[in-house]
């Protein structure tokens, strides 16, 4: 099996598409206006998470959770240069990992608080 999908419930998905879309590169797979603003993005090697609200009320408090306890990590060239310009577009700077092995992981939060990584490895995961 593969995974298809990562599916998170959020307070705003239509600005939250369009910043991931605007500031990661994703883009919008299928759009599904009713009742929840589900948006499915995909990056340019076919994964793909799905952001949507249902119901309101239960769309978890992103910006108090441990980042360890939910996150996206995006794989980046330059992660110092990526969170700069994420930053810069409303996102901030959480905490930063540097193993021995010259890997890079920045943490950090969008606007909505949620979480996440740009990681740059030494030796791919997969």
């Amino acid at each position: 099996m593969k995974i298809e999908h990562v599916a998170f419930n959020v307070a705003d998905p239509v600005a939250m598409a369009d910043w991931y879309v605007r500031h990661f590169g994703l883009r919008i797979v299928r759009h599904i206006a009713e009742p929840n603003q589900t948006h499915f993005l995909a990056d340019d090697g076919g994964s793909v998470i799905e952001i949507y609200c249902n119901p309101p009320d239960q769309v978890p408090d992103y910006e108090s959770m441990d980042p360890l306890l939910f996150h996206l990590a995006f794989a980046s060239a330059d992660p110092e240069e990526d969170a700069a310009r994420l930053v810069a577009a409303g996102a901030s700077r959480v905490s930063e990992v540097r193993p021995d092995d010259g890997s890079i992981l920045l943490m950090l939060r969008d606007p909505w608080g949620v979480a996440f990584q740009l990681c740059r490895r030494a030796k791919p995961l997969a």
